[in-house]
Parts: C-alpha cells; sequence; structure tokens
C-alpha cells in the first residue's frame, strides 16, 4: 500500500483481510485480517510488479491487490497446514 498512512493502512488491511477471509471462507479475527491485509497488499503488489510490471493506483485498486494477496496467503497457509 505504497504511499498510504498507517491509519489508512491499517483499514485498508482490515478491509482486504475481511474480504479475502469471506471468498475464502475462513475465519480469522480483526487483527489477522489486518495482518492478512497488509502483507497481502505486499505480496500482491510484488506479483503485479512481477506480471504485469506495475500496479493498481489509488485506493479501491490497492484494496483489489491486497484482496487477491491476501486469498493467496490463505491459500498458502492452507497448503502447508495440509502438509503437516
Amino acid at each position: 500500500m505504497e504511499g498510504f498512512g498507517w491509519i489508512l493502512s491499517i483499514i485498508l488491511g482490515a478491509i482486504a483481510g475481511w474480504i479475502a477471509e469471506k471468498i475464502m471462507k475462513s475465519d480469522h479475527g480483526l487483527l489477522m485480517n489486518i495482518i492478512l491485509g497488509i502483507v497481502g497488499a505486499l505480496v500482491g503488489n510484488w506479483l503485479f510488479r512481477l506480471i504485469l510490471g506495475g500496479t493498481a493506483g489509488g485506493a479501491i485498486g490497492q484494496l483489489v491487490v491486497a484482496v487477491i494477496g491476501a486469498c493467496i496467503l490463505i491459500w498458502l497457509g492452507r497448503l502447508i497446514r495440509s502438509k503437516t
């Protein structure tokens, strides 16, 4: 979430984590949703830059990127847990 302040990053992270939680049909708390959303934004931005050469701009674009990244993180977490 490049260029956003801490407060907006936390709010967008919470929303992105919550949306990803609903899409992936999982159950996390507020703190985990915030963490998933913020880390998901980092992962999503990295992937978008790697694949497309750029990333989405603005709050809505970053929210979409963060949701995609958070869904990937939830999927990876499930994959790791199922292997153990």
